[in-house]
């Protein structure tokens, strides 16, 4: 999978391996960072961290793929994380620059900076988020909190009083950042996993929550109460094949620096609903447009313009972009400065996005398995307990039957 974000000048992409920066307002060679040529891990470091109470470590046999990355509001930081079970910190000024290599116990899924960017936040798929230090780029990271199942997102309340986590066992957690064991509130109502979380601009008391349910849920986190729900369902497109296991999990929740719109991208689904906040009503979001695209986008970001960017699965046209303007959003030229630069740059690097082209979706494995009914299930059930009595059958015709020789010996004879 592609992941981009855009943050004050730069456009930031990760595919494989790569790590691609792009400058959205010079024209200059992009800052491209390969995780297959990183700093490996010493046998040192090997050892700090399992000195370091971490028993139940992962085997560390991973690739150099790149499972997460995050950008700083300000855009001077930039954090990644890889199967290698790298942490990887970047400064971005005055030019790009690796500042530390860390490791973290297990696959990481999530990265998010606070507000201040002195603290960097992982969550990773056994349910622990840890806290890594930015003024301090080689310490050690420190276990804050843990879920009992795997967690798929995190994030941080603007004023950076809340860690907010969302698992696949349809929780999202609310907890002091500061005391990470006392838990402010549950925000509980999504029937299945809960993959994307998203503090709005512009609304720091609300939280967006977007699931393998099909649903966008707006809530009030500080007390878990839910202010609206939207099913995404209704605004898929004709053309759209939503027959595909009749589901579909929202991949992305973005909201524009103005705080006026929200973007939603649906897995597998080639379209991306907009939404205008409505200002003036709790909670409430407005279907505003549903967006077109030729293929199914791997990922969408706003910029610091409120533009909107979709990263597509296509060479010839890789990137779209969309502005707003009249009350409709309406795509760019693509000659336009800041597209070109873009468009240029991931072209140059496209070797390595085309082993992500047409990859099965990250969510597919972690819906519930439910039977259709009951006879299907009692049907299966009798099919095993058959196969089983036909394998202890198989296996007692090939051994002696040592209470038939015993019974045998123990016959009286007849004598007469």
């Amino acid at each position: 999978m592609a992941v981009v974000c855009s943050k004050a000048d730069w456009f930031v992409a990760s595919c494989s391996t790569a790590l691609i920066a792009i400058n959205l307002k010079q024209s200059r060679e992009p800052f491209v960072f390969d995780c297959a040529k990183a700093e490996k891990k010493t046998s040192e470091a090997d050892g700090d961290s399992k000195s370091a109470g971490e028993g139940s470590e992962e085997k560390d046999s991973g690739s150099d793929r790149i499972l997460a990355f995050a950008v700083s509001a300000s855009g001077k930081h930039v954090a990644l994380t890889d199967d290698h079970k790298r942490l990887v910190l970047f400064c971005t000024e005055p030019s790009w620059q690796c500042i530390s290599t860390r490791w973290v116990v297990r696959r990481c899924t999530s990265l998010v900076f606070t507000q201040a960017e002195d603290e960097l936040f992982v969550a990773d798929k056994s349910g622990d988020v840890y806290s890594f230090s930015v003024l301090e780029p080689q310490k050690p990271g420190e276990l804050k909190l843990g879920h009992l199942s795997m967690l798929l997102d995190v994030t941080l309340s603007p004023d950076d009083k809340y860690i907010i986590t969302a698992d696949r066992d349809e929780k999202i957690r609310v907890s002091l950042r500061r005391s990470p064991y006392n838990i402010q509130a549950f925000c509980l109502e999504h029937r299945e996993f809960v993959s994307a979380l998203l503090v709005p601009a512009g609304h720091p008391d609300w939280l967006l929550s977007g699931s393998g349910d099909g649903t966008m849920k707006v809530w009030h986190y500080e007390n878990g109460r839910r202010l609206h729900s939207v099913d995404l369902r209704q605004f898929t497109l004709d053309s759209e094949n939503t027959d595909t296991e009749k589901r579909f999990a929202v991949s992305r929740i973005i909201s524009s620096p103005d705080g006026k719109h929200i973007a939603v991208q649906c897995e597998r689904l080639p379209s991306v609903q907009l939404f205008v906040v409505d200002s003036g009503t709790e909670g409430c979001l407005s279907p505003a447009e549903t967006l077109a695209l030729p293929h199914a986008p791997w990922d969408v970001t706003f910029d610091s313009q409120n533009q909107l960017w979709v990263l597509l699965e296509t060479e010839d046209v890789n990137v779209l972009l969309y502005q707003y303007s009249e009350q409709h959003w309406k795509l760019c030229d693509s000659q336009t400065p800041e597209l070109r630069r873009v468009t240029e740059a991931l072209q140059a690097q496209w070797s390595t996005f085309t082993g992500s082209v047409g990859l099965e979706s990250p969510f597919k494995h972690l819906y519930k398995v439910n039977f259709d009914n009951m006879a299907s299930y009692l049907q299966k059930k009798q099919e095993r307990l058959e196969q089983e009595s036909r394998k202890r059958a198989a296996a007692n015709g090939s051994k002696p039957n040592k209470r038939s020789k015993t019974e045998s010996s123990t016959v009286p004879q007849n004598t007469s």
